[in-house]
């Protein structure tokens, strides 16, 4: 339930126009309900010929209750405005659940766009070294499923609190009726969540099993599709499909697991209830000798508490299931923000002159990549870095583009240090091809501006024909 208040401080105004209606829908019907006692007693003395005054007053409590709350309105509590009154409040409850259930389906959408854009704006910001040390399917999973996942179990756990709130009003009609009896037959209905809850506390595990295992396998069907034209050239795409098919088969035995418990809980809780309830019916009628209209209705009132309380506790298990990609999501986005690039410089480079390499010294961890490098790039000319695999080309190259910082050494653009100049202009000034050519699946006009509104077609084929490449574009 942390997550759902951790929303609620969050969207406190869609959270209040929920919970107000989702209350008031629970609070009509209560009401309406407990008009069927004086109306079964109405029906049950119409039938006796005691009606001839066309309303009724009972000596129960709730009896008493509905009597006042027609005398507020100035009506007889006569047959036909009790079933006016009925009909009345079922049509205002499901108008309040139906504006309730749209307020909670637009604030769910608004938490997975929120969450997006919170690990999108994280990751935007920061080293480039995080990206170096995370699987890419880690955070394809926090992006697509563990967003989704969170505004599931935000959605559920509003559902799961209308569901207690309904439980209450009910238990309030109840108590009106008979206090002691109703407290007994209450006490059995939370006997049978006692009873169940241990599938919960198993549910809460499995789901946390459960999105490692789906974080595990979407990380390793994105290595497998970055690798699979090398796989598939060599003939080993074999191999590719046992690794998934070994995360396959853990993450299907998990999700059974899931099911089970959720499923289990439910087929438990039917028969449950109905020794609980045909206990009530022995004991009301033939221990208690209660007046058939109040125990029939007393009936019907703790079912429907039982009800709600198993509802509330389905919804609790389906949120233990969910909330560990929740957590598993604030914990990839607080990862991410720890690792946010600091960029002190102010001065705007330029080029003229070139580019010097004074002493660079880098290494990934133990193993020395560059050790006391000294190199100029002239502006202007061409120059070429050759070495074998592993000799640091790609590292050099990084480090020209401020993406990872030397340990030793300095950078220096026309005599000024890399670490004074502002590198997100000195980015822009760089025209960057990796070894592995990337494309996104869209025009080529995209693939160019990538979203820049400020270059035009015209921009486009001036660039291409400069790089050489109109002659097969145009094609």
């Amino acid at each position: 339930m942390r997550l759902f208040f951790i929303c609620i401080r969050r969207y406190p105004l869609q959270a209040g126009i929920m919970l107000g209606c989702l209350l008031l829908a629970g609070l009509v019907e209560g009401i309406g309900l407990s008009m069927l006692l004086p109306l079964l007693s109405f029906a049950m003395a119409y039938q006796s010929g005691n009606a001839a005054t066309q309303s009724i007053t009972g000596d129960s409590k709730l009896e008493r209750v509905v009597t006042e709350i027609f005398s507020f309105f100035n009506l007889t509590p006569s047959i036909t405005n009790i079933l006016i009154f009925i009909l009345a409040s079922v049509v205002f409850k499901s108008t309040m659940v139906i504006l309730a259930k749209r307020q909670v389906g637009y604030t769910a959408a608004r938490i997975t766009m929120d969450h997006r854009l919170d690990l999108l704006r994280a990751l935007m910001s920061a080293k480039w070294e995080h990206f170096t040390g995370e699987r890419l399917g880690h955070l394809t999973t926090a992006m697509l499923m563990e967003t989704k996942q969170s505004s599931e179990a935000f959605q559920n756990s509003v559902l799961m609190t209308a569901d207690f709130l309904e439980a209450l009003v009910f238990i309030g009609a109840a108590l009106l009726v008979s206090f002691h009896t109703s407290l007994i037959a209450i006490s059995g209905g939370g006997l049978v969540v006692f009873l169940l809850r241990r599938f919960v506390r198993r549910s809460r595990k499995i789901g946390k099993q459960q999105n490692q295992l789906k974080r595990a396998f979407i990380a390793s069907m994105t290595d497998m599709f970055q690798s699979f034209k090398s796989l598939k050239a060599m003939g080993r795409e074999e191999l590719a499909g046992n690794i998934l098919k070994k995360a396959t088969l853990a993450l299907q035995k998990s999700e059974k697991k899931q099911v089970m418990a959720q499923e289990g809980m439910k087929a438990l809780q039917e028969p449950l209830i109905t020794v609980i309830m045909a206990a009530g019916i022995y004991v009301f009628l033939v221990y208690l000798r209660m007046p058939l209209p109040a125990a029939m209705v007393l009936l019907f009132l703790i079912s429907r508490v039982i009800k709600q309380l198993n509802k509330v506790q389905e919804r609790y298990s389906i949120i233990a299931g969910l909330e560990a990609g929740f957590w598993n999501l604030q914990k990839t986005i607080r990862d991410v923000r720890k690792s946010k690039e600091i960029i002190a410089g102010m001065e705007l480079p330029r080029l003229e002159q070139s580019v010097e390499v004074k002493d660079l010294s880098y290494s990934y961890g133990r193993k020395q990549v560059l050790d006391h490098l000294n190199m100029i790039f002239p502006h202007g000319q061409l120059t070429a870095i050759v070495g074998p695999s592993g000799s640091g080309k790609t590292s050099i190259l990084d480090l020209l583009a401020g993406l990872i910082k030397p340990q030793d050494g300095v950078i220096r653009v026309d005599g000024v240090p890399l670490d004074r100049i502002d590198l997100r202009t000195w980015r822009r000034m760089i025209g960057y091809v990796p070894q592995e050519t990337i494309l996104f699946h869209d025009s080529i006009l995209n693939n160019i501006t990538i979203g820049d509104k400020t270059l035009s077609e015209n921009d486009v084929i001036a660039a291409l024909e400069s790089a050489g490449a109109m002659e097969f574009v145009g094609q």
